[in-house]
């Protein structure tokens, strides 16, 4: 029986971050993701792109970022299932539950700890007839790696935080930088709308506001992308790059039929330790909410240290939870 002390289903930043707390309570884990490397979206969406937001981090790149929480973990030694979804949850025994992947691997924990993001997601599109027929030919939905924008003229769409990290970073790296935004406000961090107005002030990015793409053009490959603009009307830009950034649609999938609580997309769960409606299984990261809930990597690692401190107490309960800092015992004297 292959057999582990918590099963965490989702192996972005959050389910490894989770492993390094699990561990530190000599607790092993077992993770399932369908991609086939761990970190997430992180690696398989943008790993080149900077994170401001991580303590001790000005700025890390999310690949970066991984493989940093990969070195953390690896002294306990969790293992690992990729490629391969989550399908079925079964409770075999009291404390004791079956995880079936798409695969039919089998894989039995105490605990389950969902921490699969946005579970199944794809790129939000914008409402242009044609843009199928130009994807991967100047359209991008995703930025894995930014220096194949060297040297090119690039548009990209959105009022984000997505959109604007982006814009900041390339607007050092592609030859001209236009980013365009149905309204005058943006929703993403302010630090990062001021550099936006900063560098469109200084004429180093063109920034459009109150207008939308509404069409492209090209023979075979992206060369235009039609404009509308309040007051203008609509126009043409040149470019060898469209990247609308409007986020992911979040699918839950199987998630959805695992008979938890669930509220627009995402597992309710009790703010205490991060667990939803079904005894020994908790949910973390993005695919939980609760009042006040944020979507922030930072948000992630305090739900999953808490729900490893509760999974502790609900798997050992005769046993004393003595926590130590790491400064004082260090990783391995737990």
């Amino acid at each position: 029986m292959n057999k582990t002390d918590i099963i965490i289903i989702g192996a972005g930043p959050v389910g490894l971050f989770t492993v390094f707390e699990a561990g530190l309570l000599k607790m092993k884990c077992h993770l399932i993701d369908s991609l086939a490397q761990p970190g997430g979206q992180l690696t398989e969406i943008y790993p080149k792109k900077p994170i401001y937001d991580i303590p001790g981090y000005p700025s890390v790149l999310a690949g970066e970022l991984v493989d940093n929480l990969m070195k953390q973990i690896e002294p306990f030694k969790p293992e690992f299932t990729m490629g391969e979804r989550a399908e079925l949850i079964e409770r075999v025994e009291d404390k004791l539950f079956k995880v079936t992947t798409s695969k039919g691997t089998e894989i039995y924990g105490s605990v389950i700890a969902i921490a699969g993001g946005l579970g199944c997601f794809e790129p939000r599109k914008p409402p242009i007839e044609n843009i199928e027929s130009f994807e991967d030919k100047g359209v991008d939905y995703i930025i894995k790696d930014p220096q194949k924008y060297h040297g090119k003229k690039i548009l990209l769409a959105g009022g984000g935080d997505s959109a604007l990290d982006w814009t900041i970073l390339l607007s050092d790296i592609a030859d001209e930088v236009t980013l365009l935004h149905r309204r005058t406000s943006f929703r993403g961090a302010l630090d990062s709308v001021e550099k936006v107005m900063d560098l469109a002030t200084t004429g180093r990015i063109n920034l459009i506001t109150n207008a939308q793409a509404i069409g492209l053009n090209g023979n075979g490959v992206l060369n235009e992308v039609l404009v509308e603009e309040d007051g203008k009307g609509t126009y043409g830009v040149g470019v060898d790059h469209f990247i609308p950034l409007f986020g992911l649609a979040p699918k839950l999938g199987p998630i959805g039929e695992w008979g938890l609580e669930i509220e627009d997309n995402a597992i309710k769960v009790n703010t205490y330790d991060y667990s939803t409606n079904v005894p020994g299984i908790y949910a973390i990261g993005d695919i939980n909410t609760y009042p006040g809930k944020l979507k922030l990597i930072l948000c992630g690692f305090h739900e999953g240290t808490l729900m490893a401190q509760s999974a502790f107490k609900y798997i050992h309960p005769d046993q004393k939870l003595s926590f130590k800092y790491t400064t004082v015992a260090g990783v391995n004297g737990f």
